[in-house]
């Protein structure tokens, strides 16, 4: 088993398909980039509110007023390179970096593919996508035609681990006994055409989507690694995405799953994509004058393939922290961040803070709307580290204006998947002397059903 294990790490493999993937991955995430500034997003997101919620140990990381278009230039830009393979190490560290610094500047504008991009990202620095087809070896005058395989391997990995853990997250039985949150989003899809009124108002149809949803996650993986249902599962990515593209509004992540999954296929496939651009893009072809090897030897293999195995160990294990709590996850969501749980959840909330003289008992309630923008209290509203970020804001703010022994209650009620709402924080606990940590929140009342499944 060693000797095998040894020899898989020597294996090279066709270079187009890391080609390619580098440069699909810098078009999408410039479109993506550009899409974001176009619409304003970072105006109203990160410039014009007055409070930003942080993520727990990078309180630091905030907007930076109207610097902030810098940060998403520069990651606009590193997307640029990256998908031409010009300076390439040096432009995936920074589109990581400042990727990464945009995502963790507001707490409220998190997604799983944000989450997904930081990772794909980190994961391609140590990547040769560069060997081959890029200006990098354009310049430097040598090319090569083959990778080390695990190289590729990795990418499809990480995305079979994106996939798969979605599915198992859907092994849930409000998701698939109730068709939870489904039943409560279709429906108010009536104005699609033929499938609105057809089709979407239906429960059948809830939970046939809720079904194929979660057993598509688990298979496609597979699906794909098998070259004889190779077509059929890449038939079945575009219908899925395009399909959730249509019915929710989750930009970009559709197209980059579809474009992505493109590496599962032959070095062939990928060669003819290179053919083709460089057809309608002539001065791209080879130029005689460009040195060609058949195999890249990675310098520092022997540190990277360490540093990778962290990396999988930890997406490996990390999605699973929520056992460590004991309260139900979809309620007190204690590690259901970074775990690629995917709209699983129908939850609204209604929260009112107020402040209290701890000596004098005199007491008044905040208007939320003026610290908060729309969008932040609602995310606020449900959330118990939001609830628990702002509380301490509140009780910093008003002390500051002079107010004394300044206490800070949250009576909050919240809606889980269609459920009547319920008391959600102990309304008789200070917020102000609770403290942010990796613990469970006991103040966070007990859920009044139960939820089976991963």
């Amino acid at each position: 088993m060693k000797v095998n294990f040894k020899s898989y790490f020597q294996k090279q493999t066709d270079a187009a398909p890391l080609a390619v993937f580098r440069m699909l991955f810098g078009i999408m995430m410039l479109f993506s980039i550009v899409r974001f500034w176009a619409n304003g997003w970072i105006e109203t997101l990160y410039i014009q509110p007055k409070f930003h919620f942080s993520y727990f140990g990078f309180e630091w990381i905030k907007p930076l007023g109207v610097y902030t278009y810098l940060i998403f230039f520069i990651c606009g830009l590193s997307a640029v390179l990256i998908a031409l393979g010009l300076k390439y190490r040096l432009a995936i560290i920074m589109f990581f970096l400042s990727f990464t610094y945009i995502e963790l500047m507001d707490k409220t504008t998190y997604l799983n593919h944000y989450y997904f991009i930081s990772v794909l990202s980190f994961l391609m620095i140590f990547l040769p996508a560069n060997a081959y087809f890029s200006l990098d070896s354009y310049i430097k005058k040598v090319s090569y035609k083959q990778v080390p395989k695990w190289c590729i391997d990795s990418i499809k990995l990480l995305l079979g681990m994106v996939y798969f853990y979605a599915g198992l997250a859907k092994i849930n039985s409000d998701w698939l006994f109730r068709a939870m949150p489904l039943k409560i989003w279709l429906p108010s899809k009536y104005d699609l055409p033929f499938i609105g009124n057809n089709f979407m108002q239906q429960e059948w149809f809830h939970y046939a989507m809720s079904w194929s949803g979660m057993l598509y996650d688990l298979a496609i993986p597979f699906l794909l690694l098998y070259k004889r249902t190779r077509w059929f599962a890449f038939a079945l990515v575009v219908f899925f995405h395009v399909f959730t593209r249509v019915l929710f509004p989750i930009g970009m992540f559709p197209f980059i799953m579809i474009v992505s999954t493109l590496i599962f296929f032959e070095a062939d496939f990928h060669h003819k994509i290179i053919r083709f651009i460089k057809r309608i893009l002539p001065t791209l072809k080879d130029g005689t004058s460009i040195k060609v090897k058949n195999t890249y030897s990675l310098k520092k293999q022997k540190i990277v393939l360490p540093i990778l195995g962290i990396f999988f160990t930890i997406q490996m294990l990390f999605p699973f922290r929520y056992m460590l709590y004991p309260s139900e996850l979809f309620w007190t969501e204690e590690g259901y961040r970074f775990s690629w749980r995917v709209m699983l959840m129908e939850k609204m909330g209604y929260t009112t803070f107020t402040i209290k003289n701890g000596e004098t008992g005199t007491t008044f309630v905040v208007d939320n709307t003026d610290f908060l923008t729309s969008f932040q209290e609602k995310q606020m509203s449900f959330q118990p580290d939001f609830i628990l970020e702002y509380a301490h804001y509140l009780g910093d703010h008003f002390s500051a204006q002079g107010h004394e022994n300044v206490q800070v209650f949250a009576e909050s009620y919240v809606a889980l998947n269609g459920r009547l709402s319920q008391p959600y924080i102990d309304s008789s606990v200070d917020l102000y002397k609770e403290k942010e940590s990796f613990n469970h929140k006991t103040w966070i009342l007990p859920f009044n059903d139960d939820i089976k499944g991963f």
